[in-house]
């Protein structure tokens, strides 16, 4: 049996509500959390933004709960920094922390004032960046000069055994590009054919045998009705394609493009049902295809309910 985890969404929830949600998870089952790391929401309706690094702290402190998240370590974080904040994670809590990477959206990365670069830029950049930071993370004293600039930079404070180095990826290209170099694979999705594409496409790229983990939007109600209406209002932007989610310059762009996706538009892109044991076929089916966590990120309106509901018919039957 594959493990069940539970997102911290950092765009829906203010961090002080995220942590007693956290431990609330805890304690009705869920056996592992991730969280998102952004500066800006997608949209403003969504309305928070907490910082990613200062939470994982808090909420590995206040759960037994292994943690992982995902960042753009060559965009408003440079990768040094990345290395420094994952490695004091590590130390303080040996075993229950690892690192996904990916190459980041507009909305957060361009908040410094520098250009967005185009996907193979930013690709490029963040290869150099995974090599500074394992590079750190062995106690190297770090010199670079190229896409990525770093000046004799050194950590002093390393964890034992440093922490996965997951990447994030969406598409079977990236996937099969980051086989050879990541520890694993995070990858977001829902249908099972897709999914299939890109954990297909990490193995073939040197990532067999790696740990492939999924975070999966759902949504949740007593009925259909309420159930999309809920993720409707907390999650319009799974109606969005990629490069504009990746692009838009901020919240306020992606909440007018926003604007025009219906109810229907989300069907088949979210994971969503009044029924418990669809979203035990669900998750069934994704550790079916390899993947050995799920994580489930709620988007509805009642995240407590979600907590209960799960807790006392999914988790048991998966």
């Amino acid at each position: 049996m594959g493990t069940i985890g539970w997102h911290a969404s950092h765009e829906l929830h203010p961090p002080r509500e995220l942590l007693r949600l956290a431990c609330r998870a805890e304690a009705a089952g869920f056996r592992a959390g991730t969280c998102s790391d952004h500066f800006h929401p997608w949209t403003p309706q969504q309305g928070q933004s907490g910082f990613a690094f200062s939470w994982l702290g808090a909420a590995l402190r206040a759960t037994a709960l292994p943690f992982g998240s995902v960042c753009c370590p060559t965009g408003r974080y440079h990768p040094a920094v990345v290395a420094q904040a994952a490695a004091t994670l590590a130390e303080m809590f040996p075993g229950r922390y690892w690192l996904a990477v990916g190459t980041g959206q507009a909305l957060n990365e361009a908040v410094t004032g520098g250009a967005w670069p185009a996907k193979p830029e930013r690709r490029a950049k963040l290869r150099e960046a995974v090599d500074v930071i394992r590079a750190l993370w062995a106690g190297e004293t770090v010199t670079r000069r190229g896409a990525v600039r770093v000046e004799a930079a050194r950590l002093y404070t390393r964890p034992a055994r440093p922490p996965l180095l997951f990447a994030a990826a969406l598409t079977p290209e990236t996937a099969e590009w980051a086989g050879g170099w990541a520890d694993g694979l995070l990858t977001v999705g829902h249908q099972p054919d897709g999914l299939r594409e890109v954990a297909d496409a990490f193995r073939r790229g040197g990532g067999a045998g790696k740990p492939m983990v999924l975070q999966a939007a759902v949504g949740f109600a007593p009925t259909e009705d309420e159930a999309w209406r809920d993720a409707h209002a907390g999650w319009p932007v799974a109606g969005l394609g990629q490069d504009l989610l990746q692009d838009a310059p901020d919240p306020g762009a992606i909440a007018a493009a926003a604007a025009a996706v219906r109810v229907g538009d989300l069907r088949g892109k979210l994971r969503v049902s009044s029924d418990p044991a669809r979203h035990v076929e669900w998750i069934r089916g994704d550790f079916a295809a390899g993947f050995g966590a799920v994580y489930l990120h709620f988007v509805g309106r009642d995240p407590d309910r979600f907590i209960d509901a799960f807790a006392e018919r999914v988790l048991p039957a998966c």
